[in-house]
């Protein structure tokens, strides 16, 4: 945590100060906004409390995935008269633009 300091004193002036570390055995850690997700694999989590609150700190390989809006990919489908598969490859061809999904599957230039 404090590097060039000894570990144990630091634990030690860390507890005096009321606060408590605990490691947590996470296999994967996925923060969502309203666009995407990050997904955080092999992560090392450690759950910090002090001053009556919790934090968290979390280290990793971070991989970003795009969030499907599945009204979208419904509103594909009914238009399109397609699969939810097609729906979904046709939306992420044409970045998000349902007018072009549509358009794209019913000019078969998917």
């Amino acid at each position: 945590m404090f590097q060039g300091m000894n570990p144990k004193l630091v634990k030690q002036a860390m507890k005096k100060m009321g606060v408590k570390e605990e490691h947590i055995e996470a296999i994967e850690v996925i923060i969502k906004t309203q666009d995407k997700e990050l997904v955080i694999k092999n992560p090392q989590v450690s759950k910090v409390h002090m001053m009556g609150q919790d934090s968290f700190q979390i280290s990793g390989d971070v991989e970003e995935r795009e969030l499907v809006n599945h009204e979208d990919i419904q509103t594909i489908i009914d238009q399109a008269n397609c699969s939810e598969d097609e729906a979904k490859q046709a939306y992420d061809k044409a970045e998000g633009d349902i007018a072009q999904a549509i358009l794209s599957l019913q000019d078969g230039s998917d």
